[in-house]
């Protein structure tokens, strides 16, 4: 037991000792967590709002998983992380669904829904109606016990004071992208543009598309729920986080994504990031340039190690994704950037390989 006990401490440094923990530990309490919320949603009496509910978590199952891995260094904890990240991640995968399959290209049905996002991490803010502006209305109060489940984890922080002034413009510019990219795909990018605008001279770095891609993660959100358990965590810290995440890693993570999806939002009609590239060669050097900077960016972080592991296993989980091998400009992309991978890289492209086999 005292043998066991010493492996869970700390962050884990090496990728074997990480995948150990998520397979062990997290991967069974992240599906526990995703069989209470599948059975609240049954509940549901709305078929509309149940169908999105049910799927949302059906298909999107593995963006929980991925969140959660934001607990591994904090293994004593994760009864507060996981649960946190679950609900928050469910969130986000079922607002998604209700306006990306929705049955209005409503804007202000939008943000009024992604409210509901912001009151989850501001637990102050008295909840509302977030069906109001839309058809359907009664989801038996599935959305609103998500949110008080982020809400009642919080509370279990000790640091979230020092992290709520990172967190919350993140949050905000995340709920502001889905409402602008889920509208009418004639007026979307125009939205956009116009919503990058203030941010452009701050981060100069960037092209519009791919600050609009970074704002889509909430890789940098669950790092700062998972540093605030740590009642010794300051604000420093959290700037510190907030300056790697968002662009570097959260952008790593949001392009990847789009990259492999070409082919299916071209199908759907669906606004994609990765085609405002003028060809391959841009998309294999701006996806390097964002890894290469969130490297540099992740050291100044707590457990570095840990960080370049994400990194890692970004590239790999994406570039390995069966998606990649149906579309051959993507698959000359992956190609390209796996040339030189680190090993560890290759071990996380591998057992990435490995879990959609065996596990999905």
């Amino acid at each position: 037991m005292d043998r066991q006990r010493q492996y869970r401490k700390g962050a884990p440094q090496e990728p074997i000792r990480l995948m150990y923990r998520v397979y062990k530990y997290i991967l069974p309490e992240v599906r526990s967590e995703l069989a209470r919320w599948t059975q609240h949603a049954h509940s549901i009496p709305d078929d509309e709002l149940k169908r999105q509910a049910l799927a949302s978590i059906a298909t999107k199952q593995f963006h929980c998983e991925g969140g959660a891995v934001y607990a591994a260094p904090y293994m004593d904890q994760r009864q507060v992380l996981i649960p946190l990240i679950v609900a928050f991640q469910t969130i986000s995968d079922y607002l998604d669904n209700l306006c990306d399959r929705s049955t209005s290209l409503d804007p202000e049905d939008f943000r009024l829904l992604h409210q509901s996002m912001l009151d989850a991490v501001q637990p102050e803010v008295e909840l509302t109606n977030y069906y109001a502006l839309r058809e359907e209305q009664d989801d038996g109060g599935y959305l609103h016990a998500l949110v008080k489940q982020c809400r009642a984890s919080i509370s279990q922080l000790p640091g979230y004071i020092s992290v709520r002034q990172e967190l919350v413009p993140l949050v905000r510019m995340y709920t502001e992208l889905q409402i602008y990219k889920h509208i009418h795909r004639n007026e979307r990018e125009a939205a956009l543009l116009n919503w990058w605008e203030p941010y452009a001279t701050r981060y100069a770095e960037l092209e519009w598309n791919e600050f609009a891609a970074a704002t889509g993660s909430t890789l940098g959100m669950f790092q700062l729920f998972a540093v605030a358990v740590n009642e010794h965590t300051d604000e420093a810290q959290a700037q510190l986080i907030r300056s790697a995440y968002f662009p570097y890693v959260n952008g790593l993570h949001i392009l990847l994504d789009y990259l492999i999806d070409q082919e299916e939002d071209r199908i759907g009609g669906d606004l994609n990031f990765c085609n405002y590239y003028e060809n391959d060669d841009a998309v294999i050097r701006r996806i390097e340039y964002f890894a290469n900077t969130a490297i540099k960016r992740v050291e100044q972080l707590e457990n570095p190690r840990f960080h370049r592991m994400i990194i890692e296993g970004l590239l790999a989980l994406y570039l390995s994704d069966p998606k990649v091998r149906e579309q051959s400009e993507v698959l000359n992309v992956s190609k390209r950037l796996m040339k030189g991978s680190p090993l560890m890289r290759i071990f996380f492209w591998v057992n990435s390989r490995w879990i959609r086999k065996h596990m999905y």
